[in-house]
């Protein structure tokens, strides 16, 4: 790609998510969060994310209101539960022996201190201190505030071609649905994440990489943002390996 490339990614709305998606947003110029499009059916990253315990794998869960055919910015926290308490519980139980574990809970009293209702604000928050906690500098911008009457792979090149951008980072997830043709079309690149999945020293048992970022955190501190350095893939190198 030519000096003059803008790199962007447009991503839902997860809550302290994975290494991974930390590492698209690093390789972006503009992080948008998709948060004009329909609330999963069933379990998603949106409301609940992996830790490591010495019984294994938990899930730490946020509490919704669901009701069908939501829009992802009006899900409603169900606050009837104590669930913030519950939390910060179980994280300073489970990475009591964790280096920084004190800079980690720090991070999730600070977002948990956000007075809101919504699921979207929430994990917006939870995401952006992360990235200023490493010290990333990226621009964010929310989808709702465009009014982008299309959708699937017509609404993400309508946002990236407003936004002025020429490359488009994304997750595996988009092999199944992306019209890339319609892209190259656009003059819009599409780059899939390369994940690399770097170890670094974990608590209780085998390293696994697709703990929250919490994780990292908590083990390895602001130094973390090192493990944060996946490349990407040309579109057609990664879906011609993909059915290899």
């Amino acid at each position: 790609m030519n000096t003059a490339s803008r790199k962007i990614v447009i991503s839902q709305p997860m809550f302290f998510p994975w290494v991974g998606l930390f590492e698209q947003i690093r390789l972006s110029d503009v992080y948008v969060h998709y948060d004009d499009v329909q609330f999963p059916q069933g379990r998603s990253f949106m409301s609940r994310v992996q830790i490591k315990t010495p019984a294994g794998i938990q899930w730490l869960t946020v509490p919704v209101k669901r009701e069908e055919k939501q829009s992802i910015k009006d899900v409603l926290i169900d606050d009837c539960q104590r669930w913030r308490e519950k939390h910060l519980k179980t994280l300073q139980f489970n990475y009591a022996k964790a280096p920084f574990v004190d800079e980690m809970l720090s991070l999730v009293e600070s977002t948990y201190s956000r007075d809101t209702p919504l699921l979207s604000e929430l994990n917006i928050v939870a995401i952006e201190k992360t990235v200023e906690y490493f010290g990333i500098k990226r621009s964010f911008l929310r989808s709702s505030d465009y009014s982008i009457q299309a959708s699937s792979s017509e609404k993400l090149l309508q946002l990236i071609l407003y936004l002025n951008g020429t490359v488009y980072i994304t997750g595996h997830g988009a092999r199944n649905y992306l019209d890339h043709e319609l892209f190259e079309r656009n003059g819009i690149r599409v780059e899939y994440m390369d994940y690399q999945r770097a170890p670094y020293a974990q608590l209780h048992g085998d390293f696994n990489p697709h703990v929250s970022i919490l994780d990292l955190i908590a083990n390895v501190g602001c130094a973390g943002v090192e493990f944060i350095r996946s490349p990407t893939k040309y579109w057609r190198d990664f879906i011609n390996e993909s059915k290899g």
